[in-house]
């Protein structure tokens, strides 16, 4: 699914991960709307307009609310040359176009990239990040997320999020609505009252379908871009240093970036045992930091 003239190396493991999570979607997509069809005979029109219109609204304006969400913020070369210069070589590595380039103005150390295609591709890095890292770690950290576009899967996780985004606005429907007015004798208020039920079961597979796709593509995302720029150690450095200034940041701070970790090079936790941790979105600080030791001991072979 990545481009074909791109530098970065394919990984096929990714792109059947994507094809499959996108089928499961689907399936479960289905299947929730001929629940709907099934419960409201009469109303199906309304259905199909409503769960399209929705549909069209979260592929096209998702990216725009996450950056948003994130305060990203667009520069231009004169006010972040830095950042530019950075993202301009690994263009040029890459032979891919260069993405829009914002700034988020947060001590949060983090960079992200969203878009539904390269050519809608936006890549942002925190004020924090800009801030502590060095040059080449840098290079690091935007590479890995120019292998997010690259690849595309920063487009399937925004497609296979909505979903779960569905299921819960059909499950606040259900609860407010025909579901609170329905009696327990009546056959169809028995069939909505299973309608929250349903839409549970729904997201939660969505929301175990796009984790595990989250995991494997950070894992190819750090891979990639440490083939690509040659310096996987550079990227180890970014790594730890990023991971480790987390327990500095105040919790305020982190809470607030904790809903959009799946977007995130490092995920962000407000503690030591939140729940987020159980269901991160990304694979430990250990596991990511073994396949960049292995792939430089591959690369100082001779």
């Amino acid at each position: 699914m990545a481009r074909a003239r791109s530098r970065y190396a394919p990984d096929r493991g990714l792109t059947t991960r994507m094809v499959s999570t996108m089928f499961f979607i689907g399936l479960l997509y289905v299947v929730l709307v001929g629940v709907l069809l099934a419960v409201l005979r009469g109303a199906w029109p309304l259905i199909l307009a409503a769960t399209g219109a929705l549909f069209v609204a979260q592929f096209w304006f998702s990216d725009r609310i996450a950056a948003y969400g994130m305060g990203a913020r667009e520069v231009t070369p004169q006010e972040a040359p830095e950042l530019h210069g950075a993202i301009d070589r690994i263009c040029a590595l890459a032979d891919m176009p260069k993405p829009r380039v914002a700034v988020a103005r947060s001590d949060v150390p983090n960079a992200f990239a969203t878009g539904r295609s390269e050519r809608t591709a936006l890549v942002c890095a925190t004020t924090g990040l800009l801030r502590r890292l060095e040059p080449e770690e840098l290079e690091g950290v935007l590479a890995h997320e120019m292998s997010h576009v690259a690849h595309r899967d920063v487009a399937v996780m925004t497609i296979a999020s909505f979903l779960g985004v569905l299921a819960g606005i059909v499950t606040r429907v259900a609860l407010w609505g025909g579901f609170a007015r329905s009696r327990g004798n009546d056959p169809a208020g028995v069939v909505l009252m299973l309608i929250p039920l349903i839409s549970a079961v729904v997201y939660a597979l969505s929301f175990l379908l796009t984790r595990l796709l989250s995991r494997y593509r950070e894992l190819s995302a750090d891979r990639t871009a440490a083939l690509l720029t040659g310096r996987p150690s550079a990227l180890a450095s970014a790594l730890t240093k990023v991971s480790g200034q987390m327990a500095r940041i105040p919790t305020e701070d982190l809470r607030k970036a904790e809903p959009y970790n799946a977007f995130y090079f490092v995920p962000a936790f407000a503690a030591k045992e939140s729940l987020g941790r159980l269901l991160s979105s990304h694979p430990t600080l250990e596991q990511r930091l073994d396949q960049l030791a292995r792939i430089s001991a591959g690369l100082s072979r001779p």
